[in-house]
């Protein structure tokens, strides 16, 4: 199936229906609300490090990060634009490919949804430490 069809947001696919297709990488229609769960998780979660990193820096701290630190000097409101659509491109490319085996293993593309969050909500976890103890 293309990348984009006239199915991509009605059509009926959630899964493969034989077996054997199962085994190589596919595509589907329609997605899972665990999927959609996972992705407004992980964009909530950059949201949340966004507006925890602009307070931070407003007092005092900088951003190490050299890519955001760019997008940071050119003012805040481009700083959360940079950060949201870097996500949400990652996030859509990681949901078209979701059902590809990584690296040849017998592990899917869509573990990356839990890899993507779980440093998010570390760095949140270090942003409100920092906030409540440091500041």
């Amino acid at each position: 199936m293309p990348v984009f069809s006239k199915y991509w947001l009605a059509g009926r696919r959630t899964a493969p229906r034989r077996e054997e297709d199962r085994q190589g990488f596919y595509r589907i229609d329609r997605h899972s609300c665990r999927t959609l769960a996972a992705i407004l998780i992980i964009i909530a979660l950059s949201i949340l490090d966004a507006l925890l990193t602009l307070h931070l820096t407003s007092h005092g701290a900088r951003e190490v990060n050299p890519i955001m630190a760019y997008f940071l000097s050119h003012g805040p409101l481009q700083f959360f634009g940079a950060k949201y659509l870097l996500t949400c491109a990652s996030v859509i490319i990681l949901l078209f490919y979701k059902n590809a085996y990584l690296f040849k293993t017998k592990v899917r593309a869509k573990i990356l949804f839990i890899v993507f969050a779980i440093p998010f909500a570390l760095v949140i976890q270090w942003e409100v430490y920092l906030i409540l103890f440091v500041l």
